[in-house]
């Protein structure tokens, strides 16, 4: 089992697609552990952000992710990390496949509506700077024997 931050991005958020992305997830057999909705100050933006430091497109970055709220999931199942991330799709919109979430919601480069963990080591840095450990529930569902 493993866990992976995914964030729903301001413009997912804007756009009102929190139902229909969160649903993929889940219907893919995915567990959300924790959730929490909150606009992310620019003092954590440039420590999720830090390995971009220096590129041209960072400071536009830490603007958007800032600009208005976000949506943080923890997500947690069997290869949760390569799961999330072939649902998310390519990470420009315009080259994602459709069937993805960012091939069937995104057009834009720029705005690519979610953020997703790309390593377990990653992952574990990502969910400590936005969940503490007892915001995180595991629990039992029923078709996880299924699934």
């Amino acid at each position: 089992m493993e866990t992976t931050l995914i964030i729903l991005k301001p413009d997912a958020v804007q756009r009102g697609l929190i139902g229909r992305i969160i649903s993929r997830f889940e219907n893919k057999g995915l567990k959300i552990v924790a959730a929490k909705m909150m606009t992310i100050d620019r003092g954590l933006a440039e420590r999720h952000y830090a390995v971009h430091k220096g590129k041209s497109y960072y400071d536009g970055l830490i603007q958007f992710m800032t600009s208005a709220p976000v949506l943080a999931l923890a997500i947690r199942g069997n290869g949760a990390i390569d799961v999330c991330r072939k649902l998310m799709g390519a990470t420009f919109s315009s080259k994602a496949d459709p069937g993805t979430i960012r091939g069937d919601f995104g057009i834009a480069d720029a705005f690519n509506l979610v953020h997703g963990s790309d390593a377990p080591d990653t992952a574990a840095v990502e969910l400590d700077l936005f969940f503490n450990a007892d915001q995180i529930c595991d629990y039992d569902r029923a078709i996880e024997t299924w699934v």
